[in-house]
């Protein structure tokens, strides 16, 4: 199965804006995604054919190809602490493109080395990263889920520089991340309210400077 996976004809695949190059074999692409078939089914089986993935990134598609081959990925606990992050973004990007591919065992392998690698790098992704998730995923996809409890657990966290503010982009671009951030949160409180606003606050919403006499009701 391995050899005949293994042999004929190749593909010539050109990913991301710099049009990085690969040569790799017909029939294993055609085996593992549905995607590549569909796309090589025009072509002769005696030709490799051609395939661009222009709006890909190369560094994720490099750790499609081991995967191809290899059968694995690399272990982000392996890396020194200053590669984690790199690698976790990597693994974000290759999670994007192998939904594109129809490829869900890998996307599993990459999702959980992202995970691993922000907890191990103690970084999270921020507006910059959550954004293309949001722009390239299903709205049922498990990474939105996660970006966006990464996001509510930020905004949560008093010790933190994040704010809803930090996330703006995100809001403006997608009301799915909105309402994803909020019911996280809502999920994240324990069903805790914070005090009735329409109760007597004095002058909590009248508009005038800190210290001035109001002269409110």
């Amino acid at each position: 199965m391995r050899s005949r996976l293994l042999s004929g004809p190749t593909v010539d695949i050109y990913v991301g804006e710099s049009k990085r190059h690969w040569s790799l074999h017909r029939n294993l692409l055609c085996h593992h995604s549905t995607y590549f078939q569909s796309h090589l089914d025009e072509e002769p089986k005696k030709k490799g054919g051609k395939i661009e993935l222009l709006e890909d990134d190369p560094s994720a598609f490099e750790l499609l190809v081991k995967w191809l081959y290899q059968g694995k990925i690399d272990d982000v606990s392996s890396m020194p602490v200053e590669k984690k992050w790199d690698y976790a973004d990597a693994c974000q990007k290759l999670y994007v493109l192998c939904d594109k591919i129809n490829l869900p065992q890998l996307k599993n392998f990459a999702i959980d080395q992202f995970r691993k690698g922000c907890h191990e790098a103690e970084l999270v992704p921020g507006p910059e990263e959550m954004k293309p998730i949001y722009d390239t995923t299903p709205p049922d996809s498990p990474f939105r889920k996660l970006v966006s409890r990464i996001a509510a657990r930020q905004i949560m966290d008093p010790e933190s520089q994040s704010d809803a503010a930090t996330y703006k982009m995100c809001f403006e671009g997608s009301a799915d991340f909105a309402i994803d951030v909020i019911t996280a949160i809502r999920e994240g409180a324990g069903g805790k309210l914070f005090d009735d606003p329409t109760e007597d606050g004095g002058c909590t919403y009248h508009e005038h400077n800190n210290g001035q006499l109001c002269n409110g009701i």
